[in-house]
């Protein structure tokens, strides 16, 4: 899994990086079966995690429309106790959000001791969507790079394990999902015209995610470019990184309290 990991200051260009990529030996139905079992092994690491209640872990989920982020959500972490896994959605901020600096949202939102956070967007959109619209000034989103990596840095130091996952898509593969969308009336919900406005800007958003994964992938919080034209891969590749860096944490149960030897329920 090393091989997508996004190396301190490494110059990433996404046309080197295969979206349909799949560094694995089976084919689609046994990559789904490991794909369980490695849920059901993160099931068991995330009730000790809650247990033990020392470790936080922050998991960032970014992607180009239609890339799989609530689609990773709800299969990776499938079966997990929704009271120590939780999902903050970062859409437009509120004017009370504005009225604020940007980090002022997304802090109140970090994992606490025994949590699993997972940020379904986040404060990147404050270095993609204001840069490829012209949002704010080139000075503004520009300091935001090293101003992003010192907040993480900070959340690392007091405790927190940060992942964060590019889920990459070819505009190809987006153009099959939005078009899905249009083909099954139970997912018009899911289309907006403004996807397809967001999509003329398509090399915009690769040319600014390129900065965020070179600027700010770093030794307390990389990045890692998930190959995402194929679900079922991305859905493994997340989980397999996810149960590795929590089963590096040695994590334990609790002892006891007290010696139950003694107790007899009736």
């Amino acid at each position: 899994m090393s091989r997508y990991r996004i190396e301190p200051e490494a110059d990433v260009h996404l046309s080197e990086r295969d979206p349909a990529d799949t560094a694995f030996s089976g084919d689609k139905q046994a990559g789904r079966k490991e794909a369980k079992s490695l849920n059901r092994r993160l099931e068991a690491l995330q009730e000790c995690l809650y247990a033990e209640g020392k470790h936080r872990i922050l998991v960032v989920l970014q992607a180009m429309d239609t890339g799989g982020k609530d689609g990773t959500i709800r299969h990776v972490f499938d079966g997990t106790n929704p009271q120590g896994v939780k999902v903050a959605s970062f859409k437009r901020p509120t004017s009370i959000e504005l009225a604020h600096d940007y980090l002022w949202r997304v802090h109140p939102h970090t994992p606490g001791n025994g949590e699993i956070v997972i940020f379904n967007r986040s404060h990147y959109e404050d270095v993609l969507v204001v840069r490829v619209h012209d949002l704010v000034p080139p000075e503004v989103w520009e300091r935001r790079y090293d101003q992003i990596n010192a907040f993480e840095q900070r959340l690392a130091e007091e405790g927190t394990t940060i992942l964060k996952f590019f889920l990459h898509i070819s505009k190809d593969e987006q153009r099959k999902r939005l078009q899905a969308r249009l083909d099954e009336p139970t997912k018009h919900w899911k289309f907006s015209r403004a996807d397809l406005a967001e999509r003329e800007h398509w090399s915009a958003y690769e040319e600014a995610y390129e900065a965020v994964l070179s600027k700010t992938s770093t030794a307390w919080a990389p990045w890692y470019v998930i190959p995402a034209d194929r679900k079922w891969y991305r859905n493994l590749v997340v989980s397999q990184l996810l149960v590795e860096t929590l089963e590096g944490l040695d994590m334990q149960y609790p002892e006891a309290e007290d010696n139950f030897d003694d107790v007899v329920i009736t």
